[in-house]
């Protein structure tokens, strides 16, 4: 009796998140460390920016005096692996993501723990930050798989996901208890084969030329991958 198997796949273990910055044209990334504290404060851990944190497990904060352990202590995280978003004008922390659920045996990794600034979501800076982060992930580290995971609620969250070019892949119902609430889970991928594809929309989307005098795109992301 014979039954089907997968293909055969090279066994290497794909590489941990380097500590090294990446720089594009609008943004940085930085390992995160105190030294954004001061910053990421002022953009994301002031109460007004309460909303920012409903669907994070941690967090909002009631004073900077809360804050501040809150990113000593995830600064020291290995995973989730935690960098800065620095804006390249000002050169200031506008918020932070991380590379988590870390599997290298497998070749696996997801992006989560997200928290941008009001002033940084949906800009070219967010855009290019996570092309930068999605290039290091394929062609850098070696992963097969880079997921997004997001409550199946966070309905900002899945359209992003789907803008950047992640697949669908369904909804765990009554995944996790986060803050007391329930949360079910929306998953969505990339795949190592898929990638070069998604980076060419994304080199197209990048270039100056796609942007008038104003800063506005001329053509959509979406429309460079023709769907």
């Amino acid at each position: 009796m014979t039954r089907p198997v997968g293909p055969a796949v090279d066994s290497y273990p794909a590489k941990l998140p380097p500590s090294t910055s990446f720089t594009g044209r609008s943004v940085r990334l930085e390992k995160l460390d105190p030294r954004h504290t001061d910053d990421l404060y002022e953009a994301i851990g002031l109460p007004e920016y309460g909303a920012l944190w409903n669907y994070i497990a941690d967090g909002p904060f009631q004073d900077k005096e809360a804050f501040i352990p809150y990113i000593e202590r995830i600064s020291k995280s290995q995973d989730p692996y935690l960098y800065a978003l620095i804006d390249q004008k000002s050169n200031k922390a506008m918020g932070f993501f991380s590379l988590m659920r870390i599997d290298q045996p497998n070749r696996v990794v997801e992006i989560g723990f997200v928290v941008f600034s009001p002033l940084l979501q949906r800009t070219t800076a967010a855009t290019e930050a996570f092309y930068l982060i999605t290039s290091t992930v394929f062609n850098d580290l070696g992963y097969r798989r880079f997921e997004w995971k997001c409550n199946d609620l966070n309905e900002a969250s899945k359209k992003a996901a789907v803008r950047f070019g992640f697949k669908p892949e369904g909804v765990f119902r009554q995944h996790m208890i986060v803050k007391g609430q329930n949360r079910d889970t929306a998953w969505f991928s990339i795949l190592d084969s898929e990638w070069p594809a998604l980076s060419e929309s994304f080199e197209k989307w990048l270039d100056p030329q796609n942007f008038d005098a104003e800063g506005k795109q001329r053509s959509t992301l979406v429309a460079f991958r023709g769907n």
